[in-house]
């Protein structure tokens, strides 16, 4: 399905919302790294979750799809050897960021060649932040002019570490899981403010979670303390929902005739989880249950939303802003501009299209909405990136007219399961090609 009609009809219903690939990255990852057999499940399965499967799988962890205890997902079966150990010579991240970040520190550390690849935008997405560091490690490295591949050699040392806050909290993850096997105490140094912070705060949990103590001192996410020589213990465990996935349901629910996202946790370190106290800012009607939010159609106006904590929600927020009174101003979202695609660039052609009124800035977006809805009727493109795909399809119901949408299949990314579940709540679509 990569070409689709959609049609303008108001969503309702219920949908149960995938999996956190953020914390199905982390908790697998962590299960791989342990010495044991451990069980994952609730996963939902995406071209991301199966990339960093893939790269456990060349680090010599047994990795195998089990009945899950819940419909409609995975369970994975993780063995590893408490230690990576180099089970192939290259690794295919597909075009998963957190994969490669996540890894490189690990493949640094396995003492002979590894290469990473990728596909897609992956390939020159920034990694100077890790070049810098294997600089100062001695460590042996080889990339095609700053791209993929990358080929890593040589051993890290333990010591003192250092990053800018201003990349993505993916480098600093990427070393919590590699610091704490190395065979004496590290430590990581912010030498600005992190942005995003949140996902940090997720890898921390994660790691205690597998019984690895890490300090972040004061609480601060400016400097981390990691003991060295420790060791990941196996555990069962479940991953927790997906509040970037939860996002296009509230924003659809507001938009549409009421939609509840269910299977999602108000207690959750995830960012994205800021959506519902930026709608609620902005005027939507929400009801908040045990595991559950339900956001009726509602009359929003504009706010103010700050990025740099929860960059994923921001596509489909800039659909809310797009139809809402007054103007909206979305502020310190540079980073969107290297994601699958450049976010901030993308939403503005394409709603634009559309007929919004979307002023593009260097760090941001200015939108004036219009409440009356949208035009439509034009053939808008997803830029391969899923979250663009999917911030659309729900900006269709706002339209007079149809759109067509190229580039529908990028939702297999991270939600392969997205149009069947925009259908069962009342979108209509019909597939072209």
């Amino acid at each position: 399905m990569e070409k689709v009609k959609i049609y303008p009809a108001k969503l309702a219903g219920t949908v149960q919302v995938p999996s956190s690939k953020s914390m199905g990255h982390r908790e697998i990852i962590c299960a791989g790294l342990a010495g044991g057999t451990s069980i994952v499940d609730n996963i939902s399965m995406s071209q991301d979750i199966e990339a960093t499967m893939r790269v456990l799988r060349a680090m010599n962890v047994s990795v195998d799809e089990i009945p899950s205890m819940i419909e409609g997902r995975k369970a994975l079966q993780i063995t590893g050897t408490g230690h990576p150990i180099a089970a192939a010579d290259n690794v295919d991240c597909g075009e998963s960021g957190s994969t490669l970040r996540f890894f490189i520190p690990l493949g640094a550390n396995l003492g002979c060649p590894l290469t990473f690849i990728g596909h897609g935008k992956l390939v020159s997405r920034p990694l100077q932040a890790y070049y810098d560091i294997l600089d100062k490690q001695f460590v042996q490295y080889f990339n095609d002019n700053g791209n993929l591949p990358l080929t890593v050699n040589g051993h890290l040392m333990p010591g003192k570490f250092e990053l800018p806050g201003d990349v993505s909290s993916q480098f600093v993850s990427g070393l919590l899981f590699a610091l704490p096997l190395l065979k004496g105490d590290s430590e990581i140094i912010i030498t600005s403010p992190l942005e995003s912070a949140s996902y940090v705060d997720m890898t921390l949990n994660c790691l205690a979670k597998y019984g690895v103590k890490i300090e972040n001192v004061d609480g601060a996410h400016r400097h981390y303390l990691v003991p060295g020589k420790q060791r990941f213990k196996a555990q069962d465990s479940k991953v927790e929902g997906d509040w970037s996935q939860a996002a296009f349901w509230t924003v659809g629910g507001a938009l549409g005739a009421g939609i509840t996202a269910s299977g999602i946790d108000f207690a959750s370190l995830q960012g994205d989880k800021a959506v519902v106290e930026i709608m609620q800012r902005m005027g939507a009607d929400i009801a908040q249950n045990a595991d559950s939010v339900t956001v009726n159609s509602s009359t929003t106006q504009a706010t103010v939303i700050d990025a740099s904590n929860c960059p994923d929600i921001i596509p489909v927020l800039t659909v809310l802003a797009a139809v809402s009174e007054g103007t909206t101003k979305i502020i310190n979202a540079g980073r969107l501009r290297i994601k699958e695609c450049d976010r901030l660039a993308a939403m503005t052609s394409e709603l634009n299209k559309m007929g919004a009124a979307i002023t593009e800035e260097l760090e941001g977006l200015t939108i004036t909405g219009k409440p009356e809805g949208l035009r439509g009727g034009v053939e808008a493109d997803a830029w391969n990136d899923h979250r663009i795909a999917m911030s659309l399809a729900i900006a269709a119901q706002c339209c007079a007219e149809p759109i067509t949408l190229t580039g529908a299949g990028s939702v297999s990314k991270s939600y392969p399961d997205f149009w069947q579940d925009y259908q069962s709540v009342g979108g209509k679509i019909e597939v072209l090609a």
